[in-house]
């Protein structure tokens, strides 16, 4: 049985004490940590293969110790990695299995300090549509009105790179504060900007017929990067006259 990280919803104590659960119990328990889950969403994420709860003669739905720990892990590695279903349910399945594991890192993560370690980190280079959604909680509607405006652009085969998932989720956030994807658009540009400039430099390496050359140019790449988020992050800090940790 996968164990409750410490700060958890304190699933594991409440569905001990009071045996299987409903799935009502369930949402209770879970929105102590997790606010804003709903009963569509636990029954969402049963039916993507992250739960099996058990099922009374009638069908109603019956959540063991196990099965609401193994919830708020999942929800716990949406909220705070923005990694897709498939990649948690596989990492959670390893940890059944006993194996030691590394947490997959999907984009960035919370913390602009940590940008350059979680960019030299191992990725999840692409997701599908339907990962997307789910990891960013959108709707079909929603998806299109960003890739309107460019926050969000599908690959060749229809997929997205493993980064629209950090992108998705932050929009969304950012929406709740009442900024509409139209507003990000300068956001965007500046983006494209900084990615402009950072592979201007790096690209005499790029074409470099060695390949250690090459592998300098990845690198160089993931530390310009990271130093751009940084200087970015600390100009929108200043202009606002605001201290963030």
């Amino acid at each position: 049985m996968l164990q409750t990280p410490s700060g958890g919803a304190g699933s594991g104590t409440a569905a001990r004490d009071s045996g299987l659960m409903s799935i009502g119990t369930v949402l209770n328990v879970l929105r102590e940590e997790f606010p804003e889950v709903t009963i569509s969403k636990i029954r969402f994420l049963e039916a993507e293969g992250l739960i099996e709860p058990q099922r009374t003669p009638s069908g109603y739905r019956k959540f063991s110790a196990g099965d609401v720990e193994r919830l708020g892990h999942v929800l716990r590695m949406q909220r705070d990695h923005y990694l897709p279903l498939k990649v948690i349910r596989e990492h959670l399945d390893a940890m059944e299995r006993g194996e030691a594991v590394p947490l997959p890192v999907v984009g960035r993560q919370r913390g602009a300090e940590d940008a350059l370690e979680v960019l030299e980190g191992p990725t999840v280079a692409r997701v599908g549509r339907a990962e997307l959604l789910a990891a960013a909680d959108i709707g079909e509607a929603e998806l299109a009105e960003w890739e309107s405006y460019g926050l969000l652009v599908p690959l060749a085969d229809g997929s997205y790179d493993a980064e629209a998932v950090t992108v998705a989720t932050l929009v969304a956030e950012l929406g709740r504060f009442g900024i509409e994807p139209r507003h990000l658009r300068v956001m965007k540009a500046a983006a494209d900007r900084e990615a402009g400039l950072v592979d201007q430099v790096v690209a005499p390496l790029k074409r470099h017929r060695n390949p250690q050359t090459r592998a300098l140019a990845e690198a160089r790449t993931k530390e310009l990067a990271a130093l751009t988020m940084k200087l970015h992050a600390s100009l929108v800090k200043t202009a606002l006259g605001v201290r963030l940790p």
